[in-house]
C-alpha cells in the first residue's frame, strides 16, 4: 500500500509529466517519430523547437515510457506513445491538446478561487463555454476532437449493448459532430436520424454524416435545446450533456425532450455516474472540471439523475453499463 505521502507527491509531479505530455501533443514529436527513431537536434528541428529545451522534456518523457533512448542523443516512440499520434484509432492527442488548452489550463489553475466564491473563474473570464467556443473556431474545432476522441469507448458500449427498435427515429440532442449518431445508424441499418445542435457546430456534423455515407438517413438541425427539440422522435440521447447544467437547466431540458418525444418514446443519457463509494472515480476527475468551467455543471449519482428525470415527468427505467466508466440511463414517461 502506497505511504500517504507517495499518494501526494504523486499528484504533485502529474503536473509536470502532463506538462511534458502536451508538449509532445502540441509540437507532433509522436508524428515526426511514427517512421522511426531521430536525433534530438533532428527532432527539433522538424517540430520548430528549441533543441537543448527538448531534450529536457524528451528525459521526462521517456521516464513516463512514450518515448525511448535509441542511441545517444536520439529517441524512439514506444507502443503506449503511439496512442499521441495524430493518425492513429483512438488517438488521445486532440484530448490532451484541450485539456492545456489556454483557457481550460486557467480553468484548472483556478479552481480555488471558483471554490472560495462559487462563480466559475474561468466564466468570469471567457464567459460561458459554447459562447467561448462560438467566438474561437480553433479552440471549437479542437474541443470537437475531443469530444469525439472521449465518446469512441462510450460510443462502441451504446452501439453494442442497448438493443434499439429496428426503425426508431433517434434524436441526438447537442450531438456535435456527429460521431455518436453515426456509429449508432452504421450498426442498426434501418434507423434514421436528426442531429440537433447549436448553428456552429452544425456545418462540422453535415461533413461528417456525409463523410460517413449517412446523409440520407440523417438530418441535422440548428437550435437552441432550451427553446425546443426536434418532435417526433422515438428516442433522444443526451450524451455528455446534462452533466454540463445544474439540476433547473437540466430539468428544463428534460421537459423539452418529454413534450418532443412519441409517447413511447425513449431518453437516453450517457453520462459517467458517480458511485456511493469513496474510490477513485473517472467521474470524480470529470466533476473538477465541471466544477472548474461551469456554473452549475455536474456529475451525478443514480440517485440523483432519478431525481432529475421524477421533475421532468419521466421515470429511470434501466442503467446499462457501457464500460470505460460509463453508463447509459435510459428513462421513460411516467
Amino acid at each position: 500500500m502506497p505511504h500517504s505521502d507517495d499518494l501526494l507527491w504523486g499528484a504533485v509531479g502529474d503536473i509536470s509529466r502532463f506538462a511534458a505530455l502536451l508538449t509532445m501533443a502540441e509540437l507532433g514529436l509522436a508524428d515526426h517519430l511514427a517512421h522511426g527513431p531521430l536525433g534530438s537536434a533532428e527532432l527539433a528541428e522538424r517540430a520548430g523547437a528549441h533543441a537543448p529545451s527538448l531534450r529536457r522534456v524528451l528525459r521526462e518523457l521517456a521516464s513516463m515510457g512514450v518515448v525511448k533512448v535509441a542511441g545517444p542523443d536520439a529517441y524512439d516512440l514506444t507502443e503506449k506513445g503511439t496512442a499521441l499520434r495524430s493518425d492513429v484509432p483512438d488517438s488521445v492527442r486532440s484530448s490532451i491538446r484541450m485539456l492545456g488548452e489556454e483557457s481550460f489550463w486557467y480553468a484548472m489553475g483556478m479552481l480555488p478561487a471558483t471554490v472560495r466564491d462559487g462563480d466559475s473563474a474561468f466564466m468570469k473570464r471567457y464567459g460561458p463555454l459554447y459562447d467561448h467556443l462560438a467566438r474561437n473556431p480553433d479552440v471549437s474545432r479542437l474541443f470537437d476532437d475531443y469530444m469525439t476522441a472521449r465518446a469512441i469507448p462510450f460510443t462502441e458500449g451504446l452501439a453494442k449493448r442497448y438493443d434499439f427498435p429496428a426503425t426508431a427515429t433517434m434524436v441526438d440532442v447537442a450531438g456535435g459532430k456527429g460521431h455518436i449518431l453515426a456509429t449508432v445508424l452504421h450498426a442498426n441499418p434501418q434507423m434514421r436520424g436528426i442531429l440537433f445542435d447549436l448553428g456552429y457546430v452544425t456545418e462540422h456534423a453535415r461533413q461528417t454524416l456525409e463523410a460517413e455515407g449517412l446523409a440520407g438517413r440523417a438530418e441535422v438541425v440548428a437550435g437552441d435545446m432550451f427553446a425546443g427539440v426536434p418532435a417526433g422522435g422515438d428516442i433522444y440521447l443526451l450524451a455528455s450533456v446534462l452533466h454540463n447544467w445544474d439540476d433547473d437547466d437540466a430539468v428544463k431540458i428534460l421537459r423539452n425532450v418529454r413534450e418532443a418525444m412519441n409517447p413511447d418514446g425513449r431518453v437516453l443519457i450517457l453520462e459517467v455516474v458517480l458511485p456511493d463509494s469513496e474510490e477513485p472515480h473517472l467521474g470524480k476527475d470529470i466533476d473538477m472540471r465541471m466544477l472548474a468551467i461551469f456554473n452549475g455543471g455536474t456529475e451525478r449519482s443514480r440517485e440523483e439523475y432519478a431525481a432529475v428525470l421524477d421533475q421532468a415527468g419521466l421515470a429511470l427505467s434501466d442503467v446499462v453499463e457501457l464500460g470505460s466508466g460509463a453508463n447509459l440511463i435510459e428513462a421513460r414517461r411516467r
